[in-house]
């Protein structure tokens, strides 16, 4: 009979020995899947199991039996319900039962110096209005549907809590959580919920002066969102980064990073350890990574990961890299070459948490059975 207690202190030590820059028993395996593809897994229906949170530990369980990782596998990001309340228009649920995030203008070009002037208030007084039809009504019931929302965020969140709780303890898991809290880089924040993908693309050509203006002033305002409410051992604040791919280099240096490295220096020195996800390729900035604060965290979809070893290895901590696309298209011989090509390269001297290239979304995205031999893999043959 297994001993979870003890299983989940071994598991548990893995995760602070990389996150405190030490050297670990072996390569611990952190699993980046959503609640969608649980779902799928356990043959639920996808539309309708999203909205019952009390679900969450019923599906969970079934990929907590089928998959060996070091950390519950599975987190559920957004429930449907929160986004109903508010009318939101910002994340809405599609025809195949994915809530997703459509191209929308929060914040016209012409309200920036509103913006500029006043982060907060402008963003409640103008944008939320826009972004969620509930609160652009009446005082009384705008404030109403806030805090019916915030009261179905609590229950849902909480009761996804409990039931992960339990699973812990069932499978013996790891008391991880590199999603503690999750806020935006400035620009990215900018582009994504107030001017759009096309609207920031026009505004730093049309209006440099008062985009990098608003991300200075916005940089505050998305740092304290990261800010967790206590410190908790082997937590992290996750940080995805959008806009930089599709940046000029010379964009980059003047309305990216500034904010961003500002963002994360602050975060550190408040002593909470960031988490970026660096999506697609992130490889002609690596030198600006390896910037950030010592043992930032770096999660990378794309790129060379020699380059990212000799550049970020020893100072900073590193996962990801594995295409998640092989799980699928390749045998499974294949899919455990590739783990050990990975471990071979980023393994040595610790700072490396294996993982893939993207969050697990959709059940048809992979072969489960291939996914089920590279966990088993990394398990079984990496220690230091």
């Amino acid at each position: 009979m297994i001993d979870t207690k003890a299983l989940a202190r071994e598991r548990t030590q893995l995760f602070s020995d990389v996150l405190e820059g030490k050297v670990p028993k072996r390569v611990p395996i952190y699993a980046f899947i959503q609640q969608e593809f649980a779902i799928q897994y356990a043959g639920r229906d996808l539309a309708e199991a999203q909205w019952d949170s009390g679900a969450f530990e019923e599906v969970v369980d079934k990929v907590c039996q089928d998959f060996v990782t070091d950390n519950v596998p599975v987190h559920a990001v957004r429930y449907p319900s929160i986004y109903r309340m508010l009318g939101s228009k910002n994340w809405i649920m599609g025809s195949g039962g994915f809530i997703q995030h459509p191209e929308i203008e929060g914040l016209s070009a012409e309200e920036y110096d509103d913006l500029i002037a006043s982060p907060y208030n402008c963003i409640v007084e103008k944008v939320l209005p826009r972004l969620y039809s509930e609160l652009a009504l009446d005082s009384p019931t705008k404030a109403f549907a806030l805090a019916k929302a915030f009261k179905v965020y609590n229950d849902e969140f909480g009761t996804q809590a409990m039931q992960t709780a339990r699973l812990k303890e069932k499978y013996g898991y790891a008391d991880v959580n590199l999603f503690g809290t999750i806020c935006e880089a400035p620009l990215d924040f900018l582009a994504d919920q107030l001017r759009g993908f096309k609207g920031i693309s026009l505004d730093i050509r049309r209006v440099p002066d008062k985009v990098e203006a608003a991300v200075n002033a916005l940089t505050p305002l998305v740092t304290k969102m990261g800010m967790q409410s206590f410190h908790a051992k082997n937590t992290c604040t996750f940080i995805p980064l959008h806009m930089a791919p599709f940046m000029r280099e010379k964009d980059f240096a003047r309305f990216y990073w500034p904010g961003f490295k500002k963002q994360v220096e602050e975060l550190a020195e408040a002593g909470f350890q960031a988490f970026i996800y660096c999506e697609q390729n992130w490889m002609r900035y690596i030198d600006y990574l390896a910037e950030l604060p010592e043992r930032t965290v770096m999660f990378f979809e794309d790129g060379d990961p020699r380059l990212a070893k000799e550049k970020l290895g020893g100072k900073h901590i590193v996962t990801g890299f594995y295409p998640q696309t092989l799980l699928k298209t390749g045998n499974k011989q294949q899919c455990i070459d590739k783990a050990k090509e990975l471990v071979d390269i980023l393994a040595p001297g610790g700072g490396y948490i294996f993982g893939f290239d993207k969050v697990l979304i959709t059940l048809d995205s992979i072969k489960p059975e291939n996914l089920q031999a590279v966990y088993e893999y990394v398990a079984a043959n990496t220690d230091y």
